[in-house]
């Protein structure tokens, strides 16, 4: 498992992917050409991977990210070290914080 303030990502067995989720298409990158895995709110600033892959929206148990680096990559961000992740398959988990009443996304 890999964290980077308020982004956890852990790897996943492509065996234990669904058999779609390969084939899906992968989010826009940004203007950068950066896959974005969090955005900051207020700072403007990304948890973001560069390198060959994709970022998949899957909305089963593995969702909402996967992300795919088949040579692996590097996850950044302007305030963090940057984090290398060898090739493979990754669930990528916002944090998040109790709220009398609700559960939110934290916000950077």
């Amino acid at each position: 498992m890999y964290r980077q303030g308020d982004v956890l990502i852990v790897p996943v067995d492509e065996e234990a992917l669904p058999e779609h989720v390969p084939a899906r298409p992968g989010l826009p990158r940004d203007a950068r050409g950066r896959m974005v895995l969090a955005l900051g709110e207020v700072t403007g600033h990304a948890h973001a991977v560069v390198g060959p892959g994709k970022l998949v929206r899957e909305e089963g148990p593995f969702g909402p990210l996967l992300l795919h680096l088949p040579d692996g990559g590097r996850v950044v961000h302007e305030e963090h070290a940057a984090i290398p992740l060898p090739r493979g398959w990754y669930r990528v988990v916002r944090q998040r914080e109790y709220v009398p009443g609700a559960v939110r996304i934290v916000a950077d």
